[in-house]
């Protein structure tokens, strides 16, 4: 599955847009290298979301099928391996 839909479809970036502009300004990574929205998705990659309010690191645990999962089973397909949020500098 590709990298926005992934996003968009476990509830990590509300919408697929949104992923699609955050990849394309570099703000996430695939195993450790800048990522295309196009980049193709698979168990075991490592996600990085680097925006300018936190910080997370995902593990994805298994293959997507379906366009849309429920809520309650988001933690099937990912683990949260790090979660930061960044100080807002006014």
């Amino acid at each position: 599955m590709r990298l926005d839909k992934f996003l968009k479809t476990v509830q990590l970036i509300k919408r697929r847009t949104v992923a699609n502009e955050a990849s394309d300004e570099g703000f996430i990574k695939v195993n450790g290298r800048q990522a295309k929205p196009s980049c193709n998705i698979k168990q075991g990659d490592i996600i990085e979301i680097d925006m300018w309010n936190y910080y997370k690191k995902i593990e994805v645990l298994q293959d997507m099928e379906k366009n849309s999962i429920p809520k309650k089973d988001v933690d099937k397909f990912i683990k949260v391996l790090e979660y930061k949020t960044k100080e807002i500098e006014f």
